[in-house]
């Protein structure tokens, strides 16, 4: 009788212990887990201080004197320059599109080595920075596009090209193409870059399929205009204030 119950007096004590155990176990694990929810907290929190930081770093200083970089090839007043190789406007385009355009190039969703060059090396700040600052400035248009095709682009604009199912530029552009959002503005856009940009849609635009944009949506309307009308639409909106 001594032996069973010593045994069974064991038996409750290495029970109690083994909860005892559990227990104890138990809150190790939920006092690790609230260590690593902390830890990741404020690596969440540092990682969002440190993009703040990027996205304000860009002083008014800075700003204005990249601004003066860009200006050498976009033109004084950012209105855009005829040659040999059109540079477009950047004056009044919506600072979204224009944010979304310089990580399309470093991302190489866009092609454009010169760009590519320029784009790597300005952080968040500055990109914003400078996007606002393109949004400020009106210049008037350069023009210089045959006024003759002024009135087919009007209409293609409008009205769109339903034969092709092809939409009016003016469902997404608006009807004074000013764009909105990381819909680009086209008023006043140079006709020779207008064109250059549609022709060769699927060769600049598009070309890192893993990030996609919202450029994917201009592809089949690119594809879908012959060299006449687009040439029109050109035509038209570089005239638009």
């Amino acid at each position: 009788m001594r032996i069973r119950k010593a045994l069974q007096t064991a038996k409750e004590t290495s029970g109690r212990s083994f909860r005892c155990a559990r227990r104890r176990t138990a809150k190790a694990a939920d006092l690790a887990a609230a260590l690593a929810i902390a830890i990741l907290a404020v690596g969440f929190a540092q990682a969002g201080h440190a993009e703040n930081v990027r996205r304000i770093a860009a002083s008014r200083q800075d700003v204005q004197a990249k601004i003066g970089y860009c200006k050498d090839c976009h033109g004084p007043s950012a209105q855009g320059y005829r040659g040999y190789f059109p540079i477009p406007r950047l004056a009044g385009q919506q600072p979204e599109y224009l944010e979304n355009q310089l990580r399309a190039f470093i991302e190489h969703r866009r092609t454009n080595n010169i760009m590519f060059n320029v784009a790597h090396t300005l952080n968040p700040g500055m990109m914003s920075g400078l996007a606002a600052e393109f949004k400020k400035l009106d210049p008037p248009p350069i023009g210089g596009a045959p006024k003759g095709l002024v009135a087919a682009g009007k209409k293609i604009f409008e009205d769109g090209v339903p034969d092709a199912n092809v939409a009016a530029c003016a469902a997404c552009h608006g009807p004074e193409a000013t764009g909105s959002g990381e819909i680009p503005r086209l008023a006043g856009q140079l006709d020779p870059y207008v064109i250059k940009e549609l022709t060769n849609w699927g060769k600049e635009r598009g070309q890192n399929p893993a990030r996609p944009d919202t450029s994917a949506v201009m592809s089949p309307v690119a594809h879908s205009l012959n060299k006449s009308e687009i040439e029109a639409v050109a035509a038209f909106v570089s005239y638009l204030k």
